[in-house]
């Protein structure tokens, strides 16, 4: 086995799966990537199952170091600038660290999260399941928190290859995010619904994973804000008191008393996450079938996420046919 350890990390920067589940009964999140397309395309570039755990790096940079022996990896998600030992790499391709080697990247240029894909897997002891950390909960591994300085995480040593793999692009999705309307739509005013739908949203400094801050014009509500307690979901759009809407993301609690005017659709919370603080966005309704549709559309989609993946020659390779 081979060691990478984080020489340079923002607060943002912790180690992600698809999540757990099975444990929200226990009130435990599931947690897990704020965009499991991009997890998935990192893991499929360096050979792990799409859901496997992964480094979610946040908007600021970082910098790892391979130790003990060459650790292959992957970048992918927002768009940053990328150095291996100072020199350019390329997100969507797979890099080798040589021995004593650093992989680098810039804060993001656009997007929010990018996901760092190794080859071998990340050791850890799943908890519920997963190694996904959730800091409120303290739970995760290797550690229970978000990366520091100086951590180690184990990892496999890379194979000897003479090609390098890459990611075929998907088309880039544009337009408003798309909702379903409710569960508790009925306890906002109808201007407040039209209002949800016909405002442009900021997306707030002070969200994170737990969930996005929406600032814009108040939304009232037609009787109060608090309602019983029930069951959340990721993209759960709750409106509090103050009227500005709130989209609960990886980190949510299972439940909450505030009413719930929409849900984001499941194969829009990626882009959605990836709206930096500050950024602009509108929600559209979609009806419960096409929300459907495009949930089987989108869980296809990662399914094929390895049919993408091509093989790359390396410079040296190259350089030896020559």
């Amino acid at each position: 086995m081979s060691f990478l350890v984080v020489d340079k990390v923002g607060p943002a920067t912790s180690v992600q799966d698809r999540g757990r589940s099975g444990a929200q009964r226990y009130g435990l999140t599931s947690s897990g990537a704020m965009d499991r397309k991009s997890l998935a395309i990192a893991n499929a570039l360096v050979g792990q199952k799409i859901g496997a755990a992964a480094i979610e790096i946040g908007p600021l940079g970082a910098e790892f170091r391979a130790v003990g022996g060459a650790v292959r990896v992957s970048l992918a998600g927002a768009d940053r600038a990328a150095t291996l030992d100072g020199r350019g790499a390329w997100v969507n391709e797979t890099v080798l660290i040589p021995e004593g080697g650093t992989f680098a990247m810039s804060a993001a240029r656009s997007g929010v999260f990018s996901y760092l894909g190794l080859e071998g897997a990340i050791a850890g002891k799943p908890v519920y399941g997963s190694l996904s950390v959730s800091a409120r909960a303290g739970l995760g591994s290797p550690y229970p928190r978000p990366l520091q300085s100086g951590d180690k995480l184990e990892v496999g040593t890379a194979k000897r290859e003479s090609f390098e793999r890459r990611f075929k692009p998907l088309p880039v999705e544009q337009g408003p995010i798309r909702v379903v309307l409710g569960p508790q739509d009925d306890s906002m005013t109808p201007e407040a619904v039209a209002l949800f739908f016909g405002a442009e949203w900021r997306v707030s400094p002070r969200s994170d994973r737990m969930g996005y801050r929406l600032e814009g014009p108040k939304l009232a509500h037609a009787d109060g804000f608090n309602i019983v307690s029930d069951g959340t979901v990721p993209g759960s759009i709750q409106v509090p008191g103050n009227g500005q809407p709130l989209a609960l993301l990886a980190d949510r609690g299972t439940t909450g008393g505030y009413p719930k005017i929409a849900t984001i659709i499941t194969a829009d919370l990626p882009r959605f996450a990836q709206t930096q603080a500050g950024g602009r966005v509108r929600f559209v309704s979609l009806p419960i079938e096409e929300a459907q549709k495009e949930a089987r559309r989108f869980a296809t989609m990662l399914a094929q996420i390895e049919e993408r993946v091509e093989r790359l020659l390396t410079r040296e390779t190259v350089k030896g046919e020559g």
